[in-house]
């Protein structure tokens, strides 16, 4: 099977979650799937920015983007974050290799439109997928590796954009025709308006929960890649925290009783 694998938030900061999801990776591997990961890398950035004397400013949980903050990004997540995991990847005897959207023209972003999604804000070097070719992760794939992205892409104009990594996952996905994308998180899952982690949510529910604000900040954009990717043949989406990340080899063949489900219907 083919899957695709975003990771960030405490996967990314907490030494034991990361390794823990570098280790389910390297086994889903290990049982003849093909993985791709595409990772964050925000708070990461953050603290970086906070060391250069520079705020961060979010708008609907987007990082508002001018060409400092841009800079910053190439270096700390395709630099630094990027590099981390090939590392731990390869600590554990799998080969990866380390790609930023751009490498390869694997994605090609345009600049996000100020629409209602933003406020109306333009965040600058804030970027959305428009174009993508997957022959180079089908390349690192017939040599059993796994390629890991990093979610900044090559804009039209030649310059870099940042992009959301949740957004980036899910492009990733519909390009290859991953028959699972999974999202390793922070968080427990989605909560409903009682406070609960939902097992299964319909992307119809999605609107109507972020108009009456259950979901709000950084879940908003998440679950609007994972409505895209339904929409666009991936099979099956799952909000999976990063606690149980050992349960990701067993996600597409037994019950998981972790995160959220998300379906068409």
């Amino acid at each position: 099977m083919k899957y695709v694998v975003k990771l960030g938030g405490a996967g990314l900061a907490v030494p034991a979650l990361f390794q823990s999801s570098m280790r389910a990776i390297t086994e889903l591997v290990r049982s003849g799937n093909q993985v791709a990961v595409v990772h964050g890398g925000g708070s990461q950035l953050t603290q970086t920015l906070k060391a250069l004397g520079k705020e961060s400013k979010f708008v609907n949980g987007l990082r508002v983007t001018d060409a400092e903050t841009r800079d910053a990004a190439i270096m700390v997540l395709a630099g630094k974050v990027n590099k981390s995991l090939v590392a731990a990847l390869g600590a554990l005897g799998q080969p990866a290799m380390g790609l930023s959207g751009g490498d390869g023209l694997v994605f090609r972003a345009r600049k996000k439109r100020s629409t209602a999604e933003t406020s109306g804000a333009d965040l600058g070097y804030v970027g959305e997928i428009a174009a993508s070719d997957p022959r180079w992760l089908d390349a690192i794939w017939q040599l059993n590796g796994v390629p890991v992205l990093s979610s900044m892409a090559l804009g039209f104009d030649g310059e870099y954009y940042n992009v959301n990594a949740d957004e980036m996952a899910a492009a990733c996905a519909i390009a290859c025709h991953a028959d699972a994308l999974v999202f390793l998180t922070d968080v427990p899952g989605v909560k409903g308006s009682n406070g609960q982690v939902m097992r299964w949510l319909s992307i119809d529910q999605i609107a109507e929960m972020a108009k009456s604000a259950v979901i709000s900040g950084g879940m908003l954009p998440k679950l609007s890649a994972c409505r895209e990717a339904l929409l666009n043949g991936v099979k099956r989406v799952r909000i999976l925290p990063a606690e149980a990340a050992d349960s990701l080899p067993d996600l597409c063949s037994s019950r998981v009783a972790f995160g959220t489900e998300v379906m068409v219907a």
